[in-house]
């Protein structure tokens, strides 16, 4: 399905490079995996080849539909639990989603919540690993270092209209 030098996406890691596909025995069994390598924070994961398409694994983005995921962080905040042990859920849930303008959502409600109050412990870790996700991506659809795709979803958030 997916070949060395491909660019794709793992939902709850982000994106990443296919750098080699290997044969590793785990737990007793052996199964083929794609070693990708996530330009952000120097990780490498492993995805089983045969599970592929159930846990999400996609091409990157076109750089148009990634223009897309940066209109929805200069859009206003969503409407959003109050409560946030529910909020969590509902945010976790739209992570785990795959879905990249689901992602970019929660993105741009935690940050803009921040601003008003400062997030619960839990939704710092969850907005920090969500921004993850949107910068990989940014960065190897538009080509950019990590610093330049950082700067590009911060100032998208920043266009932000008030509520």
């Amino acid at each position: 399905m997916f070949s060395v030098g491909d660019k794709i996406v793992y939902h709850m890691h982000g994106a990443g490079v296919i750098v080699g596909i290997e044969e590793r025995e785990i737990l007793g069994e052996v199964k083929e995996y794609y070693i990708m390598e996530i330009p952000i924070g120097d990780m490498k994961v492993m995805v089983p080849v045969d599970t592929v398409e159930e846990s999400g694994v996609r091409n990157i983005l076109e750089s148009e539909e990634m223009d897309d995921v940066m209109a929805t962080l200069k859009m206003s905040k969503s409407k959003m639990p109050a409560n946030w042990n529910h909020r969590y859920r509902v945010n976790m849930d739209k992570i785990k989603s795959g879905d990249i303008i689901e992602i970019a959502e929660v993105v741009r409600n935690l940050e803009l919540l921040d601003v008003e109050k400062s997030l619960s412990t839990g939704e710092k870790k969850m907005l920090t690993n969500a921004k993850q996700i949107i910068v990989s991506e940014t960065l190897l659809v538009y080509k950019l270092s990590q610093t330049e795709a950082e700067e590009l979803v911060d100032e998208a958030i920043r266009f932000c209209p008030e509520e």
